[in-house]
């Protein structure tokens, strides 16, 4: 599973937002125009999985996902925000970093492996200096693929 596999250059966007459901919103929007679905269904998913727990990982990062009935593919949204807002992560500092996943609802492995290699990528405090230095949606893009090359 490589991150190539779930995310698409469109699908990397720079954000300006101001609280968690409003970065979730846009997010859902980007992931609508991505997968076809409709954007309140994927806005849907998201908070009720955001209800469960948090998704904000720590060290800035939050990686929201659910899984969807009518996704036939793994996809990912990925989003840099041009001020950190509270997402309520599990070491209580801001998110900046926000990759979404998601999944159909019968990807059970895959789904797990796509959360793994999302997660492998973001802990990785030299990526995500990349991540917050890069210029331009093309740039997040680039560094984004470049650390699955380098750990090939």
């Amino acid at each position: 599973m490589e991150i190539s596999d779930l995310l698409q250059p469109d699908a990397v966007v720079m954000l300006k937002a101001s609280s968690k459901k409003q970065v979730l919103q846009e997010l859902a929007k980007i992931a609508a125009s991505v997968t076809g679905l409709g954007e309140r269904k994927i806005f849907d998913t998201l908070l009720e999985r955001e209800r469960l727990g948090t998704t904000g990982v720590g060290n800035g990062i939050a990686i929201p996902h659910g899984k969807l009935a009518d996704l036939t593919g793994l996809h990912g949204v990925f989003a840099r925000l041009e001020k950190p807002v509270d997402f309520d992560a599990i070491d209580d500092h801001p998110v900046d970093l926000i990759f979404l996943l998601l999944a159909p609802e019968q990807a059970g492995a895959d789904h797990l492996k796509a959360l793994a290699r999302v997660s492998r990528l973001l802990r990785d405090p030299a990526n995500c200096d990349k991540l917050r230095g890069a210029a331009n949606t093309d740039g997040l893009y680039m560094v984004l693929i470049q650390t699955e090359a380098q750990a090939a």
